[in-house]
């Protein structure tokens, strides 16, 4: 497939291929749910923590005489049904990280581009930069290429690491800056707009094309 590439100014220079093994494949929800949840258990970082019964600092001996009472036997206060007792079956430190199939994640990505590119959220754009480091300076550049009602949540693709135009968005809380190479299912699913930069889009080509 063609698309237009926007100018700065935000006019149509010119057509670039997009290549139909990435961008107009049909959509995977499924493995595109896991992706995404892939990411966010990655992040989790497993730190809850609960004492069990016998963890539970108290003493062992009954609260009341076992019998006689009218009442029900109990063992003694640390048990999980006195306040202070211990917690049945709570959570424990643990690592809820694991590892998606290689090809599942890139058919998860190009499935993300997919939709992007049928639901016209995705914008090619020349490749630009901010010398500058200033937030106005990407801002005047933003303004021109998106509608004001749209600048929200959107995702800059880039072809190179760009420090300059990174320092200028870290201002922006709904500007994310995502590599060709480390897409994330995450922002990129959820980014109502998606700009990639012209040399990034034909990166894309090759990195997730067919081989």
């Amino acid at each position: 497939m063609e698309r237009k590439v926007i100018s700065v100014q935000g006019k149509e220079l010119r057509n670039v291929e997009l290549s139909d093994a990435v961008f107009g494949l049909p959509v995977n929800e499924d493995v595109i749910w896991y992706a995404i949840n892939n990411e966010l258990a990655n992040k989790r970082v497993g730190t809850a923590s609960t004492k069990g019964r016998a963890e539970v600092h108290g003493t062992n001996r009954r609260p009341y005489a076992q019998k006689g009472t009218g009442r029900a036997r109990q063992g003694d206060v640390k048990a999980p049904q006195f306040v202070g007792g211990g917690i049945v079956f709570g959570p424990k430190p643990r690592d809820y990280s694991y590892m998606m199939p290689r090809k599942a994640k890139r058919l998860a990505m190009k499935s993300i581009l997919s939709l992007k590119a049928q639901n016209e959220t995705l914008k090619v754009v020349e490749d630009f930069s901010v010398a500058s480091g200033k937030t106005k300076d990407l801002m005047a550049v933003l303004d021109k290429v998106l509608p004001r009602d749209k600048a929200e949540r959107t995702v800059v693709v880039l072809n190179e690491d760009d420090a300059m135009i990174k320092r200028a968005g870290r201002n922006i809380p709904w500007l994310h800056f995502l590599s060709f190479r480390r897409l994330r299912a995450h922002d990129l699913f959820y980014g109502r707009s998606v700009i990639v930069m012209e040399s990034a889009a034909k990166s894309l080509n090759e990195f997730y094309g067919e081989k």
